[in-house]
């Protein structure tokens, strides 16, 4: 089921690329920025996400060794800035920040599964969460190592 929404994710992300504009957001429309709850709601979703990440067997020992503070800080930003709302992402970009860490497609997949459980802890609403996962979804081809 998971990773069948993570499929969905992907499609809607390509289908976002292709401009047919499924689950668009722009800087002015802040609605899915509002749906998480804004700065206040995302701090409170990437503090969730690092106990789960560091947790779950399969991502904690990529997370452990990391300074957690620091990609909670990154992450609040990016997902403020693709939500809409008005944070500037200013971090590496994934490509260069990603580029030694030898990351699998399951270990990505993993990745978007505790993000999931942690949006639904937060009782962010299925719909909102496709939406997010679309406009990160890209982000795979630079995150995932090429074999």
């Amino acid at each position: 089921m998971k990773k069948s929404i993570f499929s969905i994710a992907l499609l809607a992300s390509s289908l976002f690329v292709a401009g047919l504009g499924f689950a668009q957001t722009s800087p002015k429309d802040d609605q899915l920025y509002q749906a998480f709850g804004e700065k206040t709601g995302l701090v409170s979703l990437m503090d969730d996400f690092m106990v789960r990440l560091l947790a779950d067997p399969r991502t904690g020992p990529h997370f452990r060794p990391a300074n957690q503070q620091h990609i909670k800080e990154q992450l609040v930003e990016q997902l403020c800035a693709l939500g809409g709302g008005p944070c500037v992402y200013k971090g590496v970009d994934m490509k260069t920040s990603h580029a030694n860490l030898d990351v699998t497609k399951s270990d990505f997949h993993a990745l978007v599964e505790v993000l999931q459980q942690s949006m639904d802890a937060r009782g962010i609403a299925f719909t909102r969460q496709n939406q997010m996962l679309a406009l990160l979804a890209p982000m795979h081809r630079d995150i995932i190592t090429p074999k």
